[in-house]
């Protein structure tokens, strides 16, 4: 069955009460790691160096020292503000920043790689020099100037320039990684210093649960929230990315007031060193002794001398340190995987349709659904899975369960790329170097036959409608020349449209996607080349796309078309003559996925014009990832002396809903309660005492360790298709799986049951038994030699 890292008993967080992602899964045991020491008699016991006058007199609040609620308070609020830019940040770097989106992955990882560095350098700041009220206290304001750096830097007024935006906003990310990492050691370690142990157990284990619940409410919400601001609310005519990060910065700057407001309730206990630099103290010692190669006398002799602890134990605890950090050598590529949650898979969403009636989720918003499948899953496997397992003699071992964790992570990344092989038959045609793509829009009220030579056969295109002609050759130049005939099927088009030119001379460049109007004015027929061209690519926050297309008279020049959403959101499209007189196209807008109303300006009786949304407006559907020209024409005909207004579809709307991301989600979230979570338990329990806080360490550069994998793999652009990077992550994750059973089946567990058993009951079985024999407790331990992981 699945235990908890600590028995309530000993002040730690129940099964129930563990949650969360990677960011929160090492907080739940990061106190005890640093707070616990066993006494050579293998008894445990707490720091005690409390002074004597709060152990009896400090404040309380429903039995709770009121110190903590500022930490409680603190810990929501940077929470929230943490998640919540991090949920934003890879749209952020291809929308606003402009980086494609290999380059936004490998920035997003290698931002998240320092997150996960810093905070061995929190530690060691807070053990060796600062203590852990003023390292919170300092490296968050550091963390504040990095949120505010980064609103600020999304502020298009304020940087115009897009290298100062960039370099701002990188700035910002900078600080922030400093911020989040350093401090995140830190926090909950400083809480549990705020009770008295062991009179204040139970007072302990309510904290944690209040901690991690502020953890996860902080996290939920601003996932959810965060890309609600930044899609439904325009700032500067875009996305407001400014309130976005405005948001999470605000609520840093109430985490540090909050944290500073209980300054004159908290134990502030000094700096003690670090047992991080204590280490690699040790084994600097030992390689630079080993590379001398001094005899063995010499170096016990060294050994004893320089090594940072005299005390006999520390050498076996390394030795036991060693062969635990083996196991964590393949752990990286777990995280590798895990975090492109964040990055690819939310691209891959941003290529989905989200809309669920009038409710469109957005792509950033999904990676909610692991936190919330989290807070799901881990009451199921402790109640239902594991002892059904169990029953079954089925992983009964933590490593055991780690390897299916990780064989799951690299099942979920097939399932990711099998979406992902269904997602490119909606991607655009990309239009290759040397070729050109032509739209032919129909406007006249009679059909045309369209002649050309770069066209393989002639083309017919009734009213109103659209032709799109795929790879013209442009002879290998980046542009050229085609003459086109047009041919009416009926001699009085409309009853006055009579006139053809012989040919017409349109301009194709290369790779772009041309948007031809054969329209008319008056009784000749005319043939434009719109510009702007079509832009067909997809929009990059998976939105659709729209632009207006018309051929108008000339009093409704500087006059707008209002498009109306439902829930009362209006873009407007103006009409003048650029760049190319009466008959044109206005630039592409971003707009929300929905039905709208068109209202167009109409001319009075004494030629002039205004919005009349009176009369009936044309309806019109936009769904996401589309691509639309939106045409509004005269009237061409004199029988029927109406405009026309027409959807025209550029590129196919997104076709695949994102409700299929939930089983890659599942899954992965499934590997991480039976790889990370249970990965947590087994390092704390065959962690050396005196060493717990180095393994701490270790979990977290493995988590660096993977970022930095998927910055080089990504940064390599191995493959063109998406599909196969996440085929090659799925493979290498089995391959790594492969070399982590072996490790795993030559691990022995060590020996100290009698700190950490592996249950409860087993625990208060020995604690029994301690009382009445020692040697009857030796039966009930594991034997290293004879107990192997598999």
């Amino acid at each position: 069955m699945y235990h908890p890292l600590l028995d309530d008993e000993e002040g730690s967080v129940s099964e129930e009460e563990e949650n969360g992602d990677d960011d929160e899964d090492e907080d739940v045991v990061l106190w005890t790691m640093e707070s616990t020491k066993l006494l050579g008699d293998g008894k445990k016991t707490y720091n005690e160096e409390t002074p004597p006058i709060q152990s009896v007199e400090r404040e309380t609040l429903l039995g709770y020292p009121r110190s903590v609620f500022f930490i409680v308070g603190n810990e929501f609020c940077e929470r929230f503000s943490y998640y919540g830019m991090k949920a934003i940040l890879t749209l952020y770097l291809h929308q606003q920043l402009m980086y494609t989106e290999d380059a936004s992955t490998v920035i997003y990882h290698f931002w998240a790689m320092l997150c996960y560095f810093t905070p061995v350098l929190g530690a060691i700041l807070a053990d060796s020099y600062l203590g852990r009220y003023r390292t919170i206290l300092y490296i968050s304001l550091i963390y504040v100037v990095g949120n505010t750096v980064l609103a600020l830097g999304a502020i298009p007024p304020l940087f115009p320039d897009l290298t100062a935006k960039i370099s701002i906003s990188l700035l910002g990310l900078l600080l922030i990684a400093l911020g989040t990492g350093g401090i995140k050691p830190c926090v909950s370690a400083f809480g549990g210093d705020q009770f008295l142990l062991p009179q204040q157990q139970n007072q302990l284990a309510g904290f944690f649960s209040m901690f991690y619940f502020s953890i996860n409410a902080g996290s939920l919400l601003s996932t959810f929230l965060t890309p609600v601001l930044r899609a439904d609310v325009q700032c500067f005519s875009q996305d407001c990315y400014p309130l976005a990060f405005a948001v999470p910065a605000l609520l840093m700057v109430v985490a540090l007031v909050l944290f500073i407001g209980g300054s004159h309730l908290y134990i502030k206990k000094p700096a003690e060193g670090s047992v991080v630099l204590q280490v690699v103290t040790y084994c600097t010692e030992a390689l630079r002794r080993r590379c001398g190669k001094r005899r063995r006398d010499q170096d016990n002799s060294s050994s004893s001398s320089s090594s940072p602890s005299s005390s006999s134990s520390f050498d076996p605890d390394m030795e036991r340190l060693m062969r635990l950090l083996l196991l964590f050598v393949p752990l990286p590529f777990f995280w590798a995987l895990f975090d492109q949650q964040g990055s690819r898979w939310t691209f891959q969403a941003t290529r989905m349709d989200g809309q669920i009636g009038q409710w469109d989720i957005k792509p950033d918003q999904m990676q909610v659904v692991n936190p919330l499948f989290i807070l799901l899953l881990i009451p199921v496997f402790d109640k239902c899975v594991y002892p059904w397992l169990e029953g079954r003699g089925w992983l009964k071992l933590p490593l055991q369960r780690m390897l299916l964790g990780g064989v799951l992570a690299g099942v979920a990344f097939i399932m990711s790329a099998v979406l992902e092989l269904n997602l490119e038959s909606t991607y655009p045609v990309e239009v290759k170097q040397g070729e050109a793509r032509v739209t032919l829009i129909n406007t006249l009220p009679c059909d045309v036959t369209i002649e050309a030579p770069g066209f393989t056969h002639n083309t017919s295109i009734t009213t109103l409608q659209q032709k799109v002609v795929n790879n013209i050759d442009l002879g290998g130049s980046t542009s050229q020349e085609f003459n086109v005939s047009v041919k009416l099927d009926n001699e009085w088009c409309g009853g006055h449209i009579k006139y053809s030119l012989p040919t017409y001379t349109l301009t194709f460049t290369s790779t772009q996607a041309h948007l031809v109007l054969v329209t008319a004015d008056s009784s000749f027929v005319k043939v434009v080349n719109i510009e702007p061209p079509d832009s067909y690519h997809k929009s990059d926050n998976g939105q659709p796309k729209l632009r207006l297309v018309y051929n108008l008279p000339l009093p409704l020049l500087e006059q707008c078309v209002k498009v109306t959403g439902t829930l009362t959101k209006t873009y407007t499209f103006c009409i003048t003559d650029k760049p190319q007189g009466l008959i044109s196209g206005t630039p592409f807008q971003t707009l929300h996925p929905g039905r709208y109303d068109v209202h167009l300006p109409t001319m009075t009786d004494n030629n002039t014009t205004h919005n009349n949304n009176t009369h009936k407006p044309t309806q019109v559907e936009l769904r996401s990832g589309g691509v639309y020209n939106l045409l509004i024409q005269k009237p061409l005909s004199n029988i029927t002396n109406t405009s026309s207004v027409v959807l025209y579809e550029v590129t196919p709307p997104n076709s695949v809903h994102m409700a299929w991301l939930l089983p890659q989600y599942l899954t992965i979230t499934v590997s991480e309660v039976m790889f990370s979570i249970t990965g947590l338990q087994f390092s704390f329990t065959q962690a050396p005492s005196s060493m717990k806080s180095v393994v701490q360490a270790a979990w977290l550069i493995t988590v660096a360790f993977g970022n930095l994998i998927v910055v080089i793999i990504a940064g390599a652009k191995i493959f063109e298709r998406q599909a196969q990077e996440f085929f090659l992550f799925a493979g290498l994750m089995f391959v790594d799986m492969i070399c982590f059973a072996f490790l795993a089946k030559h691990y022995k567990y060590n020996t100290e049951e009698e700190e950490f058993g592996p249950s409860k009951h087993n625990t208060q079985q020995q604690q029994q038994q301690q009382h009445s024999s020692s040697g009857n407790n030796n039966k009930e331990t594991l034997s290293s030699d004879e107990t192997t992981a598999f």
